[in-house]
C-alpha cells in the first residue's frame, strides 16, 4: 500500500503562484504514473495533470500552459507548479499515483492523498 501525503496549499492572490508537494511513503520502489485531480465545492471531482514513469505529461484544458507537473524518483515526491492562478483554480488538490497512467488519468488511480486546499482570491 501506498500513502500519499499533500502539502503547500494556502491562500494565493490572483496571479501568484503555489508549489504542491506529495511525498509517497509505504514502498521502497519508486513513483510511477502520479497526477493530480482537484474538486471544488459542490462540483466533480476532475483531472488537473498527469505524467507518466517515462515522464509523458498531460494536462487539463484550463491549466495547460500555467502549471506544471515534476517528479522526484528519489524522493518519492511528485509536485505541481501553479502558475498565473485564477479564482477558478479553487479547489481542494488531490495527489494521485497508479501503476497504470492510463487508470489514472481516465479515471483516477489507486492512491490518493488526503487533499490540500488551494484558495485563490483577492
Amino acid at each position: 500500500q501506498v500513502q500519499l501525503v499533500e502539502s503547500g496549499g494556502g491562500l494565493v492572490q490572483p496571479g501568484g503562484s503555489l508549489r504542491l508537494s506529495c511525498a509517497a511513503s509505504g514502498r521502497s520502489y519508486s513513483i510511477k504514473a502520479m497526477g493530480w485531480y482537484r474538486q471544488a465545492p459542490g462540483k466533480q471531482r476532475e483531472f488537473v495533470a498527469g505524467e507518466s514513469r517515462s515522464g509523458y505529461t498531460d494536462y487539463s484544458d484550463s491549466v495547460k500552459g500555467r502549471f506544471a507537473i515534476s517528479r522526484d524518483d528519489a524522493k518519492n515526491t511528485m509536485y505541481l507548479q501553479m502558475n498565473s492562478l485564477k479564482p477558478e483554480d479553487t479547489a481542494v488538490y488531490y495527489c494521485n499515483a497508479d501503476p497504470s497512467y492510463y487508470r489514472l488519468i481516465k479515471t483516477g488511480g489507486d492512491y490518493w492523498g488526503q487533499g490540500t486546499q488551494v484558495t485563490v482570491s483577492s
